[in-house]
């Protein structure tokens, strides 16, 4: 019998190549990625926030953005129109759907794992249930994802020195897990020292900010400027790490993050965009974040940081964060509205 967290990582592999799971009493297809040419059901999942903009439930239903939804509809939902209901960036081309039913469901905490096995999978959560013609399902519990999410399994996999344009003293470290296919590194800059606290920035992986220089976020400038401020740290006899998570879009994906940069261009700011696309605007797996820095022998930590709500995240996951050291950048004319969401919005302290 296979793992709990070889059932989760088997199970994402099937909804990133289209096929169907089986969890609870329900087998479900994915909206996005599924194929077959009779594929069809009856009936649908989809988030809360995602009913809302379908009129299908209240903003107090959405407060939860991964709470679930099985609608009905008159004809059986097919695949092209179960992809036109599943993400709301394609609204404006394809403006009509439904009358649709919704009805309450019985598991939530089955119909909350499906959509989190989404997430993980970077795909959008919204499923066909029980559809006709979904062939053979790969089963996955919904208490699986408890052992998948344990960081006991994280571990060093490797580490080599690596001179870095800010600094030429600087070791890279490589985190990989047997659950996960994403691999973190840590740079650790300057010369490790268990008397001083280091200098920690936990960065987002950031494709469109830090390699192509998008200027719709501050990802890019906070890093370089983090790696900056690290060098100068060790450069007074302290030391620095930057812990690059490999989590694109705060934890929603390089895809699903393009999908909301599609939405913001539709008048939406960052928060509602995920929102509407049915995922949490905080995905980010601090409790990996602890694990690392645990591996590395911190005991506690100078956090970079503007977010109040990231210092509370690893607090309670067991970091002692010693001072929040702020780090604001200028603003610049794509990114004034990202930031000043990150401010009224998020919570972040951004003059």
């Amino acid at each position: 019998m296979s793992s709990p967290a070889r059932r989760v990582a088997l199970a994402v592999d099937a909804l990133r190549h289209g096929w169907a799971i089986r969890i609870g009493d329900w087998t479900l297809v994915p909206a996005e990625t599924g194929f077959g040419p009779d594929l069809h059901a009856k009936r649908m999942l989809i988030s809360a926030a995602r009913a809302v903009s379908l009129h299908l439930a209240n903003q107090r239903d959405a407060a939860e953005p991964e709470a679930p939804v099985v609608i009905h509809a008159a004809e059986p939902f097919d695949l092209a129109t179960a992809r036109a209901i599943a993400d709301p960036s394609l609204d404006l081309e394809y403006p009509l759907k439904g009358p649709f039913r919704a009805e309450p469901i019985p598991d939530i905490a089955t119909a909350r794992a499906a959509n989190e096995l989404a997430r993980i999978a970077g795909i959008l959560p919204a499923f066909l249930i029980d559809p006709v013609g979904a062939g053979e399902a790969q089963s996955v519990e919904a208490e699986d994802l408890a052992d998948w999410k344990n960081t006991a399994h994280l571990a060093i996999a490797s580490r080599a020195r690596l001179p870095v344009s800010a600094c030429d003293h600087a070791e890279i470290v490589a985190f990989r897990s047997v659950n996960d296919l994403r691999e973190h590194v840590a740079l650790v800059i300057g010369k490790q020292s268990g008397d001083r606290a280091p200098l920690v920035r936990l960065h987002s992986e950031c494709l469109t900010g830090d390699v192509l220089g998008s200027l719709k976020c501050d990802c890019g400038p906070q890093l370089d400027a983090a790696l900056a401020a690290m060098a100068e740290e060790a450069g007074k006899g302290g030391w620095g790490v930057l812990l690059y998570m490999r989590q694109e879009g705060r934890g929603i994906g390089l895809i699903n993050k393009l999908r909301a940069y599609r939405l913001q261009d539709q008048g939406f700011d960052t928060v509602d965009a995920n929102n509407r696309l049915g995922l949490p605007n905080e995905a980010r797996d601090f409790p990996v974040a602890a694990r690392m820095l645990a591996l590395l022998g911190v005991k506690g930590i100078r956090l970079m940081t503007n977010n109040p709500a990231k210092v509370e995240a690893l607090v309670g996951v067991g970091v002692p964060v010693i001072e929040r050291v702020p780090h604001e950048l200028p603003a610049n004319p794509h990114n004034e509205r990202y930031l000043a969401t990150k401010r009224d919005r998020s919570g972040h302290l951004l003059k």
